[in-house]
């Protein structure tokens, strides 16, 4: 199986869920399991199926966790020798060249993904347009409302 790339913060927030699922989630909601089981009839006990359907959201996502884990190739952008080029983990300043506006996008793994701080996938569109491009170069793809031109102003490794 392919290894998928994720960032150092990507990951580290990964097996912080996971800690967090595995001492603090799981435990609480076997003491709740065991509290709804002492109320007696477990057909019509709402709190016993409230926390059964609990646990098996939580085991299932601590699955999920564990086998990207084990899947993930950890990239530290500050390790790269880049040499200014926009790549996996690079923080990237564009100007867009339609309303004029300055935007900053970090490239980071699907996981990590979240447009509203900033965070794209590299295998979004404009991810793919602008990796292996430098400051001053002009990018231009195609996105769901037409064709997008930006520049790229700066390049950082963080």
């Amino acid at each position: 199986m392919n290894k998928v790339p994720m960032t150092v913060r990507g990951a580290e927030l990964l097996r912080e869920e996971l800690r967090r699922l595995k001492s603090e989630e799981r435990p609480r909601i076997i003491q709740a399991i065991a509290e709804a089981r002492a109320h007696g009839d477990l057909k019509e006990n709402a709190e016993y199926h409230a926390a059964k359907d609990q646990q098996g959201f939580v085991e299932a996502r601590i699955k999920e966790i564990e086998a990207k884990l084990s899947n993930i190739q950890v990239i530290d952008v500050t390790t790269v020798d880049a040499k200014g080029k926009i790549v996996f983990g690079a923080t990237v300043e564009l100007l867009d060249e339609q309303t004029g506006k300055e935007i900053v996008y970090r490239i980071v793994g699907e996981d990590e993904a979240d447009l509203k701080v900033g965070l794209i996938s590299f295998t979004s569109p404009i991810a793919r347009a602008l990796i292996g491009k430098n400051e001053g170069d002009d990018v231009s793809f195609s996105a769901p409302g037409g064709e997008k031109r930006y520049e790229v102003i700066q390049v950082r490794y963080e």
